[in-house]
């Protein structure tokens, strides 16, 4: 479903992404892993047409992925965007965070947008706070606002950028559950994370990435239990003391 293939992009002079090439299929889990700095979250903007890429091509379902195109908005309604930070409208309700876009941007009736969007934020644990603003919310509760705001857009697919990190700890938790349940109904998903558990439960492949590109990629039991690439090893080894 989605193909990035041989991927260059540089910030000024510096190179950020070399040469990356990843395909992911429908209904799939992969998470990208890595330190700081490897490249995950540019990957990430570059499918979704938030940053432009110097060479190679990504494709969604065979069309090029351009962030000047005409197309490009019609992409991002197919392949949804977590954030780290929610970047949830702080002066409008829960719901009405939830039904903007597909009211604004899809056109849908307000009353369907609203009782599609209850669904969503049942789904999420959040139905009862409809009302509340995001200030009223706890960071886990914020997150899972966004999930239920990217698939109120009924997304074929949906990229995490390290949708935990700014989560307080006892938080994690109630968010990845959230996502455990979206990789069970098959949606398919690529996952930037440092959430060791949760690549390996609920990825079906796992990607490492350093210094722009990705140097080890395989099934995730196979990636995070016996790493072959001695920056895989190092990388585990600091992490959860593989």
């Amino acid at each position: 479903m989605i193909e990035v293939k041989r991927i260059s992009k540089c910030f000024g002079r510096h190179e950020v992404l070399k040469d990356v090439s990843l395909s992911v299929a429908q209904g799939e889990v992969v998470c990208l892993i890595g330190p700081s700095g490897s490249g995950k979250s540019t990957v990430l903007r570059c499918i979704n047409g938030l940053e432009s890429y110097e060479r190679g091509d990504i494709l969604i379902d065979g069309q090029r992925v351009d962030r000047d195109g005409p197309d490009i908005h019609r992409l991002r309604t197919r392949v949804g965007m977590v954030f780290q930070r929610f970047n949830l409208f702080p002066h409008r309700t829960v719901l009405e965070n939830v039904t903007e876009g597909p009211i604004y941007v899809n056109g849908l009736a307000r009353a369907q947008a609203r009782s599609e969007a209850m669904s969503l934020l049942d789904k999420v644990g959040l139905a009862a706070r409809c009302d509340a603003y995001p200030a009223q919310l706890s960071g886990g509760q914020q997150q899972r606002v966004a999930i239920a705001r990217s698939l109120a857009m009924q997304p074929e697919a949906i990229l995490f950028d390290e949708p935990t990190s700014a989560l307080d700890p006892e938080l994690v938790g109630e968010v990845l559950a959230v996502m455990r349940t979206l990789a069970a109904d098959g949606m398919t998903m690529i996952v930037v994370t440092h959430e060791m558990g949760f690549a390996r439960e609920v990825a079906d492949r796992v990607c490492f990435l350093h210094s722009g590109s990705i140097v080890e990629s395989g099934a995730a039991a196979q990636v995070l239990a016996e790493p072959q690439h001695a920056r895989t090893q190092d990388f585990l080894r600091r992490v959860i003391g593989k």
